[in-house]
């Protein structure tokens, strides 16, 4: 009986000190993603741009945040050029656990003439800008 017990204890132990939580850093020192997906950071799985020539464009964004609770969320999302210049950005000021993926607009962005396509991404509260983006040709 007591070498079950000790198997017991030993399993539960074991147990306690084994896997990730979506909080723990890994060997690098970056914040572990969700404990299902391994992300890091939200994506952006959609993105339209509307408006006239020149601007000034609203971009529609859908992003998705696995790990989305008040603790961790995607908390940002902009448009910027390839090269990183900033032309609109829309802070979050909530999780939106209840509704993934979900969909905000970037209103009176300012895209400077000559630039054809933008890139749209999405900002984590903890691990900052990263995931999948999505490039959209300028109207």
């Amino acid at each position: 009986m007591s070498a079950v017990l000790f198997a017991v204890i030993l399993g539960l132990g074991l147990t306690a000190c084994s896997g990730d939580s979506p909080d723990s850093a890994d060997e690098s020192g970056q914040e572990a993603g969700s404990a299902a997906t391994g992300e890091q950071f939200p994506d952006v799985v959609k993105a339209e741009i509307s408006g006239d020539a020149g601007g000034p464009y609203s971009v529609a964004v859908t992003m998705k945040s696995p790990y989305d609770s008040a603790e961790r969320y995607a908390d940002s999302m902009r448009v910027r050029s390839a090269d990183g210049d900033v032309y609109g950005e829309r802070k979050l000021g909530h999780d939106h656990a209840g509704e993934q993926p979900f969909t905000r607009d970037i209103t009176d962005v300012k895209i400077p003439s000559g630039i054809s396509e933008v890139v749209v991404e999405g900002h984590d509260q903890k691990s900052g800008w990263g995931g999948d983006t999505v490039t959209i040709t300028i109207p």
